[in-house]
């Protein structure tokens, strides 16, 4: 397989080593156990001659990005992780001369990004109508800025078509990690094991939810009413009249902002409460349960397998 990685400046420094390490441990792993599996051709490409980290390290760039036939461009991490300093930066001459490049290099080549690089794809216009995944924190900008695409943020990788996006940060090994498993499965668990590498499949576990909601104040107001009832059934009349509002315009907001619905939301709350309760307490599953609104244990125990992908127990040894 060979792929591209293209390093834009000030790429994020362990996202491009993460990507290209996974590689070589393939490699090293394929041909140390003799396994039938061809190599894996990683190349760091770029659209300038001269490239620095976001640590200010030198990236050795083999060649211009879209000048040879590649299996797989992958677009690691810039190393802006906020709003104020992402934006100008997706404005710079060289991220949209990679665009362009990009854009050409789409007809021959299948597309991966992680973290911050699906930024870069949805920019050029690659994520329109597919789905797709972001990093966490930067799920509102990214909504509000590529209303085409299909996001769905909370999972760690997404398949759409010919591209692949990851979430957030240390999603690039995941993501890597993915690419070698379409070649070979066996290999790509074989890597995931040496480079000790757990099964993430969902970016719930990670999310911090009031970080989210104070990027708008009246999903920050109705995130302050929901905290203080959790224990308490869900009202849209009341949480509307609890942050100033009609329903329709606190559903509206919440869908643009958030992208999903008050309830939804609350049952997010729900979630972060009970999981932080399962490891700094000695409450049983069922108390728990009535602390944050659900009837019962097994509802509980159902709703953190589906959101987060872990049992209860899982949980509890990580404390």
């Amino acid at each position: 397989m060979k792929l591209d990685v293209l390093a834009l400046d000030g790429v994020f420094d362990t996202g491009l080593s993460t990507v290209l390490d996974v590689f070589t441990t393939a490699n090293e792993l394929a041909a140390m156990l003799q396994l039938d599996v061809p190599p894996f051709q990683a190349t760091v490409v770029g659209v300038r001659k001269r490239v620095r980290t976001a640590q200010g390290l030198a990236v050795p760039i083999a060649r211009a990005v879209g000048t040879a036939p590649a299996d797989w461009l992958v677009v690691p991490a810039l190393g802006c992780k906020m709003p104020e300093t992402l934006e100008p930066a997706l404005s710079r001459a060289d991220v949209r001369d990679a665009c362009t490049a990009l854009r050409a290099s789409s007809e021959s080549a299948r597309l991966a990004a992680a973290c911050i690089g699906t930024f870069v794809l949805a920019e050029a216009g690659l994520l329109d109508h597919h789905k797709a995944t972001t990093t966490w924190w930067l799920a509102t900008m990214f909504r509000q800025r590529y209303p085409a695409v299909q996001l769905e943020d909370s999972r760690m990788l997404v398949s759409s078509g010919h591209r692949v996006t990851a979430g957030a940060a240390l999603s690039h090994v995941d993501m890597a990690l993915w690419l070698v498993r379409q070649v070979s499965p066996e290999l790509a668990t074989l890597v995931a094991r040496y480079l000790i590498v757990d099964s993430r499949p969902s970016q719930s576990a990670y999310v911090i939810s009031d970080h989210l909601s104070h990027s708008d104040p009246l999903v920050e107001r109705f995130e302050r009413w929901a905290r203080g009832r959790l224990a308490d059934g869900f009202s849209l009349d009341e949480a509307a009249l609890a942050a100033g509002t009609s329903k329709r315009t606190l559903a509206r907001r919440m869908q643009q902002v958030l992208g999903k619905s008050p309830l939804s939301y609350v049952q997010d709350l729900r979630v972060e409460r009970a999981v932080h309760l399962l490891k700094t307490s000695d409450k049983s599953l069922e108390q728990i349960a009535g602390m944050v609104g659900y009837a019962d244990g097994v509802t509980l125990r159902t709703l953190l397998r589906q959101r987060l992908g872990r049992g209860v127990r899982e949980m509890r040894l990580e404390a």
